[in-house]
């Protein structure tokens, strides 16, 4: 018999609300102006000539949708300031650590897992099978994962304490949606003051005897897309107008949309991936803290 350990958390199906296409972009008419505020690069000369024959084929076809992809970062920031949600990855961003990795060097199998997190995060495998893989490699106990909580906490980025304080006073919703596990999500929640209800993790299965039983697939956050899938569900329960996401990971980026922004972190490690695609790419809170008190 299974022993969860952690209270669940139950995620309705969303109808994709037609606001945006699964390429990621904003479904816009010939007349309307071109913005999208994810994934979104500088475009060179040739992307503008393309972007401008597409338009006037747009206006010569009146009804038909064309897709661009342009925006500037004064219009990032002011999205940021405006916000009315912001959601932040976990591992690596809100903590200097890997959850995962800490686990595995307290069950001795750190070097394995280490390159396993680097290749998931780098967005080379999908995040379920470099989930499913890792923890079959680790096998963490109950006992493990309360023995590394108790003896080797994670530690807060510096600057996030004071950046999520700060929001909170502007009661802007502060969520954290990891694909890390629940139990160790909810010990940083706890530092900075955010609920429980507030916390999107996945959650570890054990025996009775406290031996690893497995991980919750059903949670959203165990696969390739879930961050994603939480901010839906975020959106259809609040109905946040602009939800920004925040983050070091592939996993991060790939949620926007359906965030209305992305801002990659590099405070921590850097993911080359991210670094190239986020429009908007810090390397200290100190600067989303400054952009808040302009």
């Amino acid at each position: 018999m299974l022993s969860w350990g952690f209270p669940s958390i139950c995620v309705p199906v969303l109808v994709n609300s037609g606001l945006v296409t699964s390429l990621g972009t904003a479904r816009l008419n010939a007349t309307e102006p071109a913005l999208s505020l994810c994934n979104s690069r500088k475009v060179p000369a040739a992307g503008v000539l393309k972007a401008a024959a597409a338009q006037e084929a747009a206006a010569a076809a009146p009804g038909r949708n064309i897709l661009l992809r342009m925006v500037s970062h004064s219009e990032l920031r002011k999205v940021f300031c405006s916000a009315d949600a912001v959601c932040f990855d976990v591992d690596s961003t809100v903590i200097r650590e890997e959850g995962i990795d800490e686990l595995a060097k307290i069950c001795g199998v750190e070097d394995a897992v280490s390159e396993m997190t680097k290749r998931a995060m780098g967005g080379a495998v999908p995040f379920k099978a470099a989930l499913t893989e890792r923890l079959a490699l680790i096998q963490p106990s109950r006992e493990q994962v309360q023995r590394l909580i108790a003896e080797h906490p994670p530690h807060l980025t510096p600057g996030i304490r004071e950046l999520v304080s700060h929001l909170q006073e502007r009661n802007v919703q502060v969520f954290l949606i990891s694909g890390g596990f629940r139990s160790i999500v909810e010990h940083v929640a706890s530092k900075l003051n955010i609920p429980s209800t507030n916390v999107f993790a996945n959650r570890l299965k054990f025996y009775f005897n406290g031996e690893y039983a497995g991980f919750d697939e059903m949670q959203p956050t165990a696969e390739s897309g879930g961050k994603g899938k939480v901010i839906k569900l975020l959106k259809e329960k609040f109905h946040f107008k602009k939800i920004i996401m925040i983050g070091d990971g592939a996993t991060d980026l790939e949620a926007c949309p359906p965030a209305d922004a992305f801002i990659g972190f590099g405070g921590n490690v850097i993911r080359q991936q991210v670094k190239d695609n986020a429009e908007w790419y810090i390397t200290d809170f100190v600067e989303l803290l400054g952009e808040l008190e302009e």
